[in-house]
């Protein structure tokens, strides 16, 4: 049996422990460890925790230091074989951690694993941020079986049979500890967002498989953390999606994204401005000013991964869902 540690990064999210936590700890079983870290919490979540939760464990972390390096600091800290990265806003359902780690025990090529995840809200509807598996199309945008650009499906067990797909969901990131290490963990520079897409690719182009078990099921809430119409999120969501590319595409593909992408994307800027929200036109420009000024620090990065290659990724949609969505391909079954 691979000891199992499930972890929970907190910031500020006391509401979401009192919510969400009880679930984690009624259908989690021992001997798996369940742990929060808090990345410098300033509300009461772990006054919280010691009073309600005493059989959780608890890692304090001095500051913020965002999803991608709070996540690193804080596994550098707990001893497992198996890491399930778990949002602090989402709840689980009986059964869901043993096909996850099932998966691992059966298949050493597997780097990384995702379970289904549905909607909170919408408990038949699959969730934006991960749904049965993660995939990325020619031009670097990422989509799931289960949703295309904003069209979510309903979940009629269409998604249900295991399959290596591109990419985990960081909302319950099921995953190999010594992989995890040896990979460097997550990009800290991310701070937040893409952070597992870009770590799902560096796995695989180092020779590893990342999946989903959709017998494991989760119900995540989204826009915990930060809302979904956040500027700052468009912004990190675009500036990390240019870094990922860069990093870690084969050069064909990061030349064709270096033509197309500033266009499509810009195209969204003008969208934006149409709509009169000068905040989310302004959050994609700002990304694209950082990704130019991040070039030094991206162009040794890449050097780095791509020493690591051993294969590409066959999960890449060798297509723009972009350009299938326009003409009326909405749902994953109509594309793949």
């Amino acid at each position: 049996m691979m000891r199992t540690a499930i972890v929970i990064l907190n910031w500020n999210g006391r509401h979401h422990l009192e919510r969400f936590l009880g679930s984690v700890t009624v259908h989690t079983a021992a001997p798996t460890r369940i742990i929060v870290a808090d990345n410098g919490s300033t509300d009461s979540s772990l006054e919280f925790l010691a009073e309600r939760y005493p059989q959780v464990e608890r890692l304090r972390l001095d500051r913020n230091y965002g999803y991608a390096g709070g996540y690193n600091r804080a596994l550098q800290l707990v001893d497992a074989d198996c890491y399930v990265l778990l949002n602090s806003d989402v709840e689980v359902s009986e059964g869901w951690l043993e096909p996850l780690v099932a998966m691992l025990e059966r298949d050493p090529e597997v780097a990384a694993v995702a379970p289904k995840i549905l909607s909170y809200n919408t408990r038949d509807t699959f969730e934006y941020a991960g749904a049965s598996g993660g995939f990325i199309d020619i031009l670097g945008y990422p989509f799931c079986r289960g949703r295309i650009l904003s069209h979510v499906e309903r979940d009629t067990g269409q998604y249900d049979t295991p399959r290596e797909v591109f990419w985990a969901s960081g909302a319950a990131f099921c995953c190999r500890a010594d992989i995890f290490r040896r990979m460097g963990g997550f990009d800290a520079d991310f701070f937040a967002h893409m952070e597992e897409i870009d770590l799902c690719w560096r796995m695989q182009i180092a020779g590893y498989k990342v999946m989903v078990e959709p017998r494991s099921r989760v119900y995540h809430l989204g826009g915990g953390t930060m809302p979904n119409e956040s500027p700052n999120k468009l912004y990190l969501n675009y500036r990390n999606n240019l870094a990922m590319i860069f990093k870690c595409a084969p050069a064909a593909q990061r030349l064709l994204a270096a033509v197309v992408r500033p266009m499509t994307d810009m195209l969204s800027v003008v969208i934006y401005l149409a709509k009169g929200d000068l905040r989310l036109a302004g959050a994609t420009l700002r990304a694209y000013r950082d990704f130019l000024a991040w070039h030094g620090t991206l162009a040794r990065k890449r050097r780095e991964v791509r020493a690591t290659c051993h294969t590409e990724s066959r999960q890449i949609y060798r297509s723009s869902i972009v350009l299938r969505y326009m003409f009326g391909r909405k749902t994953f079954g109509n594309i793949m």
